[in-house]
C-alpha cells in the first residue's frame, strides 16, 4: 500500500534511527510519496548537518520516492489543517504532508509521536 512519508520519517530512515526499517521497506518497495516542502524539509536538514549540495542532491535522488508538487488545493488544506492541529503544534510542512495524505486518501508515515493524537479520518503511523 503507498504511504505518505513526512520529512521525520524520511530524516530517521536517512540517518539510521530508531523506526527506520518502516520507511526503508516503503521506499524499497516503490509504494512511498513524499511531498515537495517535505523535500525542502529533508534538504535543509541535510544542509544543517553539513551536506555538500552534490550530497543533499544525491541522497534526495536515492530515496526514490515519488515527491508530488504542492499545488493550491493541498496549500489551502494546509492551512485549514491549523485549528485541528494547533495543540500538537504542527509546522507548515508537517500539515502540508498531511494535507497530502488526506487528499489522497493515503496512511501517512511519521517520526513526530504528536501525530498519534490526531483525529483527521486518516491513518496516522508513528515509527517510534
Amino acid at each position: 500500500m503507498t504511504v505518505v512519508l513526512d520529512s521525520s520519517a524520511v530524516l530517521a530512515a536517512i540517518f539510521g534511527e530508531e523506526g527506520s526499517a518502516r520507511v526503508i521497506a516503503a521506499l524499497e518497495s516503490g509504494s512511498a510519496r513524499i511531498g515537495s516542502v517535505n523535500l525542502a524539509e529533508i534538504a535543509t536538514r541535510l544542509v544543517e548537518t553539513g551536506y555538500t549540495d552534490a550530497d543533499v542532491r544525491a541522497t534526495l535522488a536515492d530515496l526514490g520516492a515519488f515527491a508530488r508538487p504542492f499545488e493550491a488545493e493541498g496549500a489551502v488544506l494546509a492551512g485549514l489543517l491549523r485549528r485541528a492541529t494547533r495543540h500538537a503544534g504542527l509546522s507548515l510542512g508537517e500539515r502540508a504532508c498531511l494535507a497530502e495524505a488526506l487528499l489522497a486518501g493515503l496512511p501517512v508515515v511519521t517520526a513526530d509521536r504528536a501525530w498519534a493524537g490526531l483525529d483527521l479520518g486518516i491513518r496516522v503511523e508513528v515509527i517510534r
